[in-house]
């Protein structure tokens, strides 16, 4: 009996001690915070934080989301666990940003590094046998490739017209996963129309509608969507080497319902350039803008970012473009608040409260991510996800979560 309290003693105290490790590892080295910013670190017993800031020593609050600092520039901040310092980071104040909400329904086209492997298939070989040449050389799903026999692989014609010259000799293929560069090797197979295969299913662009969030306009820069494009097939992110920014006509837009997410649909065909598209994150897309004219960017409308301990639930507005006319602006409600979420973009829960823009879309609706939240004069964030059993609900991502994205910190 006393061997199994013991075993469960040390079952805990090793599972306390994992939760206490996880926590000060995935702290990140550097903290980008903005003036006037409160510091949003998760807390646990035992785990103090003190900001050294020009010598003098701040001690963080209990919770850690005390204001730190209103001065610009680098800090220490000391981790300590039980009064014995684990870890040192730094602390970085940016000074305070103003953006132009922009609304508007834009077109995207990525265009990734390599080639992207989205699936796989047997090829009937010449003898009408089938063939597997991918099986047991690793490469998987997912998999970019980016040279093969040492010639860099630019899109999907690069690689069929390597593939087809090979007579089915065996091709040196080099592809990443997860930034991990690998190699392998794959012998084409002859098929019955006389062409060489490997019998992998790849991709080198994507294409889609979304809103444009904000404009920055000391740098000219942008930032759509608050959340990033992922891959429909791997459904992951889709690591680009360039991206263009374009107009788009709206065709149709189909209402969101419980348990089918309405959407808006639009063509980027023939339309104008805005700009070069430099990011895509988890937290958006950014980029350069070439034509303001075609965003109908107002000037007159730049306003502070929001710090997070500025939001407050209660109303809201948001601007979003549904007719390919003017941006127009419709209230939502702010429902809930995650301060210290810094990891997805699901910062805030909202809910869409007015009439004309529920008859219009039933609630949140693919394409409207993006949209820029307003209140009491700031800008706060961007709408990214709907909830599928209630569009009338969805999630949105901080303002400074954007801006830092784009700002490359």
């Amino acid at each position: 009996m006393k061997k199994m309290i013991l075993k469960i003693f040390l079952i805990i105290f090793l599972l306390i001690l994992y939760i206490y490790i996880l926590l000060i590892t995935n702290l990140p080295s550097i903290i980008v915070v903005f003036e006037g910013e409160n510091l949003n670190l998760a807390s646990i017993l035992g785990l103090q934080f003190s900001l050294i800031s020009n010598e003098e020593t701040i001690e963080v609050s209990s919770n850690n989301s005390a204001q730190v600092t209103e001065k610009v520039g680098k800090s220490n901040l000391k981790v300590s666990l039980f009064n014995n310092v684990v870890k040192n980071l730094e602390v970085d104040v940016l000074p305070r940003k103003t953006v132009i909400p922009v609304g508007n329904i834009a077109g995207v086209k990525l265009y990734t590094n390599g080639v992207l492997v989205v699936g796989m298939s047997e090829i009937e070989g010449e003898d009408n046998k089938k063939y597997k040449p991918y099986a047991n050389t690793g490469i998987e799903e997912g998999d970019t490739i980016i040279s093969i026999n040492n010639t860099e692989i630019l899109n999907t014609d690069d690689l069929v017209n390597i593939v087809n010259s090979s007579n089915g000799n065996k091709l040196d293929i080099k592809y990443v996963r997860d930034n991990q560069s690998l190699e392998c090797s794959i012998t084409p197979v002859k098929t019955i129309e006389n062409d060489y295969k490997l019998g992998l299913w790849v991709r080198d662009s994507a294409a889609g509608v979304g809103t444009v969030t904000f404009y920055e306009p000391s740098t000219k820069s942008f930032a759509a969507l608050g959340h990033g494009i992922v891959d429909i097939d791997t459904e992951e992110l889709i690591n680009i080497a360039s991206g263009e920014f374009v107009t788009t006509k709206i065709l149709n837009i189909t209402k969101g319902e419980s348990g089918n997410p309405g959407r808006i649909q639009g063509t980027i065909d023939n339309q104008e350039n805005i700009g070069i598209i430099s990011k895509n994150t988890r937290f958006g897309i950014y980029g350069k803008v070439d034509d303001t004219h075609s965003l109908n960017i107002d000037y007159t409308k730049e306003m502070e970012v929001a710090l997070r301990s500025e939001i407050q639930k209660g109303k809201a507005t948001i601007l979003c473009s549904l007719d390919n006319e003017n941006v127009k602006e419709y209230e939502i409600e702010i429902e809930k608040i995650y301060v210290n979420n810094n990891y997805d973009n699901k910062s805030m829960l909202i809910k869409i409260t007015d009439q004309e823009l529920l008859e219009k879309t039933g609630g949140i609706i693919q394409g409207m991510s993006g949209s820029p939240i307003i209140q009491n004069g700031k800008f706060v964030g961007a709408i990214t996800n709907v909830l599928v059993n209630n569009p009338e609900e969805g999630y949105a991502v901080f303002g400074d979560i954007m801006l830092k994205q784009m700002m490359g910190t």
